[in-house]
């Protein structure tokens, strides 16, 4: 195993080979930072000392049938510029997580094919980790979509609870795609979603309401060209 391999791979910039091991039919990688790769996590300086490592293990893609760990003895170390004294970021993996990225972008993909049951049995994981995988990546593709290109949009809110708790939706009556939520329901649910709208530069042509008073008055004001 190269380290270009490694890069090529799992997108381990930055680090080289150290050893390989099987255990358990497993099959890990050690690897380590290339000297002088180490940065401040908060300033990005170079001029940085180390204060020890702390060895951590990833998943990542399988070789085959076998299961692939990635272990890095990973710095801690102090900042000369700013005083940080913390552990070093990693390019390969993001915080608090127990896989590296090319892992979580496996699992994405199998997901479109297979249900997250058979996901997990091929990875050799818990299905709440590739449930969590699933989840992380839904919230970074939907829960801001894009604005500018509506042109139809619906109004409504909707009971979600007991004790009359409601949310305001908007729908893209294009696509069917809901565009955004908002808590309660009434023209102050609808204030993020005008100031995002009006960022976008959307030309919306038209709205279908109820006939709320708060919805009319709501639409008049931020779409006053729209039917």
């Amino acid at each position: 195993m190269s380290t270009s391999l490694l890069y090529h791979a799992y997108g381990l910039r930055g680090y080289k080979y150290v050893a390989m091991r099987i255990e358990g039919g497993e099959i890990i990688f050690y690897v380590e930072h290339k000297a002088g790769t180490l940065r401040c996590p908060d300033c990005g300086s170079a001029n940085v000392i180390k204060r020890g490592t702390r060895p951590r293990r990833f998943m990542a893609p399988n070789i085959g049938m076998k299961p692939v760990s990635i272990e890095v003895p990973v710095p801690r170390i102090g900042c000369r510029d700013c005083g940080t004294v913390k552990q070093v970021k990693l390019s390969f993996a993001d915080r608090r997580r127990s896989y590296t990225r090319s892992f979580e972008r496996m699992a994405v993909d199998l997901c479109r094919r297979m249900t997250i049951k058979h996901v997990a049995m091929h990875l050799h994981v818990s299905w709440d980790v590739v449930k969590d995988i699933e989840k992380r990546y839904l919230g970074r593709r939907f829960s801001r979509p894009k604005l500018k290109k509506l042109r139809h949009i619906a109004i409504d809110e909707i009971s979600v609870g007991k004790g009359h708790q409601y949310v305001t939706v908007v729908l893209d009556l294009r696509t069917g795609a809901v565009v955004f939520v908002g808590d309660g329901k009434g023209a102050d649910a609808l204030e993020p979603f005008w100031k995002r709208l009006k960022r976008s530069g959307a030309n919306v042509r038209a709205v279908a309401i109820d006939m709320s008073p708060a919805y009319i008055a709501a639409v008049i004001q931020n779409l006053p060209h729209a039917r």
